[in-house]
């Protein structure tokens, strides 16, 4: 069984537990048959948390079930469904709030996080949200006061009952419309719903670009920091370092130290060359003691001539010698020649221990055991991080596995739906193909009983011509005289004829 419902911010389609909790969501169903949620406030909304409404006054104080709509002040709310038990453990999920003593009314939230553990013996789930989870993500991005309700007002407008299976109580009324919005919705204090939000208005051409410049810089040093190019996204390039470019091939590092060090003490200065072949890549990095020597060095030394080539001097934008230590610890400078000299060193250590190992190898002093103790360590330890590699792998695939069956579950669940729907679909056009062919069956049995009479009118009509040439036959025939009488009339009209003579 589902319910559309419609928010300012977007709909979304819940399906009700009606097997697991049906009391819960019969009191549900019919608040929204009632239009009781209708301009409901979600009056506190806590960021990865969850977000609470069904309160018609907005303040999370009042409301009540049907039961008390229906029955009186008396059943105002009733006893929460307690087995069997559903966690609050995704995203989505629909929960009744405890009024206290176990005790429901109207008010119930939406999870807007997962594993909320501390909720599980408290409140009631009775329903999940199958369908427009990307509108429940918002009200994590929504600015919210110290009481945790949002500056902007998110109301729901209306609710769609899909499917309803439970009887309507007694004293139930069923209202004709949608209730109107109330004078507390119009004239309340905070942003208006549907009112945009104009971050710019008042500002000049301009400011509007300097200010979507800053929010591209920082999207950019965001990416940046999880690529793994920069420490942290926050961290700002050092002042006193000039970037140099447009320099000839031939320049080097202590050409440009004397060049730029009247203007104060340089600290490094290096050409950027190619690892392989050590070719000069034409731009360098020169670092100051202070920041005014370098600020002095860029407005002085920008499109100066040095062998031959007009040179760009510009601020450096470069944090490659930029390490975060961590959390409050800040940020360490290090340079590239120290610690490649530390490197160097690291060798020459190592070669000196590579040394020894062999000596000691070769007089017989080491120790074969030691060698196949640490061997062993080292086994041991590969073999655990492989364990643990492959434990990790198994939860993942079981996670991914238990993902795979919700989604395969939803998918069967609406396929059976949708099955069902066609179903219903297909028995009515049967019916309909039934009454049409009901309809055609009697006009066919219409048609032949007309044929009939009117083949029953065509024989009585024959019957009737044919009696009525009988008796005029009949009456023809005994009109003519017999033939006595015909030699009776001949007689006499042959001795007149005599006389005559």
């Amino acid at each position: 069984m589902a319910v559309v419902i419609e928010t300012t911010i977007g709909d979304f389609t819940v399906d009700l537990y009606i097997d697991e909790r049906p009391q819960t969501t019969r009191n549900f169903l019919k608040l929204c048959k009632l239009k009781y949620y209708n301009w409901n406030l979600f009056h506190s909304v806590q960021s990865n948390f969850i977000a609470q409404t069904g309160d018609p006054t907005g303040t999370g104080k009042s409301g009540e079930s049907v039961y008390g709509i229906v029955l009186g002040e008396k059943a105002r709310y009733y006893e929460a469904e307690q087995i069997p038990k559903i966690k609050h453990s995704r995203i989505g999920l629909l929960s009744m709030v405890n009024c206290g003593n176990d005790m429901l009314g109207s008010q119930f939230f939406i999870t807007l996080g997962s594993e909320l553990q501390s909720l599980d013996t408290e409140h009631c789930v009775f329903g999940e949200i199958t369908e427009g989870l990307e509108i429940i993500l918002k009200f994590n991005e929504t600015l919210c006061d110290g009481d945790h309700r949002p500056y902007q007002d998110i109301w729901i407008s209306h609710t769609v009952i899909l499917e309803d299976p439970f009887d309507d109580p007694l004293g139930f009324v069923i209202p004709d419309r949608s209730p109107e919005p109330t004078k507390e919705v119009l004239m309340s204090d905070r942003i208006g719903a549907h009112e945009v939000l104009d971050d710019t208005a008042g500002m000049s051409m301009e400011e509007v670009t300097e200010i979507e410049k800053d929010k591209e810089a920082k999207a950019r040093a965001t990416l940046l920091e999880i690529v793994g190019d920069i420490p942290d996204a926050e961290i700002a390039p050092p002042e006193n370092v000039l970037f140099v470019c447009k320099l000839n091939p031939v320049t080097n590092d202590d050409d440009l130290e004397i060049i730029f060090s009247r203007f104060g003490k340089i600290v490094g200065c290096e050409v950027i060359r190619d690892h392989q072949t050590g070719d000069s890549l034409q731009y360098a990095f020169i670092e100051f003691a202070d920041r005014k020597s370098c600020e002095e060095a860029y407005f002085k030394m920008d499109n100066v001539l040095i062998d031959d080539r007009r040179i760009h001097v510009d601020f450096s934008q470069s944090v490659a010698k930029m390490r975060w230590r961590g959390k409050g610890k800040g940020i360490q400078h290090f340079d590239e020649r120290s610690q490649a000299k530390k490197r160097d060193e690291n060798s020459r250590d190592k070669r000196k221990e590579d040394r020894m190992h062999d000596e000691h190898y070769e007089e017989g002093k080491y120790d074969k055991r030691r060698d196949k103790r640490r061997k062993e360590e080292r086994q041991d330890r590969s073999g655990h991080r492989r364990r643990d590699q492959s434990e990790e792998r198994s939860e993942r695939r079981s996670k991914r596995g238990e993902n795979d069956d919700r989604r395969r579950n939803r998918s069967e669940d609406r396929s059976e739906r949708r099955h069902k729907r066609d179903e219903n679909g297909v028995r009515r056009r049967d019916r309909s193909e039934d009454r049409s062919e009901r309809r055609s069956r009697k006009n066919e049995d219409r048609d032949r009983r007309r044929d009939r009479s009117e083949d029953k009118s065509d024989r009585r009509s024959r019957k009737d011509q044919h009696s009525d040439r009988e008796h005029r036959r009949r009456d023809n025939d005994g009109k003519r005289p017999t033939e006595d009488e015909d030699d009776a009339r001949y007689g006499e009209r042959s001795h007149k004829h005599k006389k005559k003579r």
